[in-house]
């Protein structure tokens, strides 16, 4: 990368903790390179306690934007000067775009999530999902599910600082789209398994399975799935999580997070450079 910074290089940055397991700064800057970019993309340990300092940072260094990630997406909209309508409904932010030192909050998540499910010939719209999570990504997903036209939505989640934010999400679908979704309690683990039962897909939307978690799930055991049953995870790194393991075993159908790591990123990708990400060559180089 050394060879083409130039003085007129701009930097965007990727804001979350743990963070050196991501594959985003190896993704943004081959593109960027593909196309001729003058850019550069890095990755910033932030938690929420450096979070505020971070985000002065980006705007008196004048960063082109960031990316952000756990723990930070539902709490940096608070040094924000704007959130789009995406952002607002989701409740969180995972790029943040500096125009003219105004800096503007999206989501990509849930969008970047359902364009992977299309691309992998899954076709949700209509069915039933069960989901885990109540977070960032979980509640983008959630959203964007929902009014892109899942029909159910069922949510679990232990009942923790996410848990109030699983209400309202669970609010706002029933309130505004045509989408059903309901909240349980995630060591309820015999209604876990009887919502799966009757779903046409199940996904992991939280960091369990991954560092520092490597090798744990929320699925105590593979009489949870069945054959025709499609499980996805939205953790990319390890490749295959135990669950995905699991899954594959009973032999049902999955998808790890590359794909939606791809499509929100290609989405962030244009915020910032009005230009879309060369996905073609994109998907040969992660090899998805």
């Amino acid at each position: 990368m050394e060879k083409r910074i130039t003085g007129h290089t701009e930097l965007i940055g990727l804001m979350a903790y743990p963070i050196r397991h991501t594959s985003s700064p190896t993704m943004h800057n081959e593109a960027f390179r593909t196309l001729g970019y003058d850019y550069a993309y890095l990755a910033f340990e932030v938690d929420n306690d450096t979070l505020e300092d971070a985000v002065k940072g980006l705007r008196a260094l004048k960063l082109k934007g960031s990316n952000v990630s756990m723990p930070n997406k539902t709490v940096i909209h608070k040094y924000l000067d704007e959130i789009s309508p995406a952002a607002a409904l989701c409740g969180a932010v995972n790029t943040v775009v500096n125009n003219n030192g105004k800096l503007i909050g999206h989501i990509t998540d849930g969008t970047g999530y359902m364009q992977a499910l299309k691309e992998d010939g899954i076709d949700v719209i209509g069915k039933k999902m069960t989901i885990v999570g109540a977070g960032g990504a979980a509640t983008a997903i959630e959203i964007q599910a929902a009014l892109d036209g899942v029909n159910e939505i069922s949510i679990f989640n232990i009942k923790d600082k996410f848990w109030e934010n699983a209400i309202e999400t669970v609010k706002k679908i029933n309130e505004n789209t045509l989408c059903k979704a309901r909240l349980y309690d995630l060591e309820d683990l015999d209604k876990l398994k009887e919502e799966i039962a009757d779903s046409y897909l199940f996904t992991n939307a939280t960091g369990m399975g991954m560092k520092p978690l490597e090798g744990k799930t929320y699925i105590p055991d593979k009489s949870f799935f069945r054959p025709d049953l499609i499980v996805t995870d939205v953790v990319y790194s390890p490749r295959e999580t135990e669950m995905l393991r699991m899954a594959k075993e009973v032999g049902c159908k999955t998808m790890n997070g590359l794909g939606m790591m791809l499509f929100q990123g290609s989405a962030a990708f244009e915020l910032w450079t009005g230009q879309p990400m060369p996905i073609d060559h994109m998907k040969e180089f992660l090899e998805i």
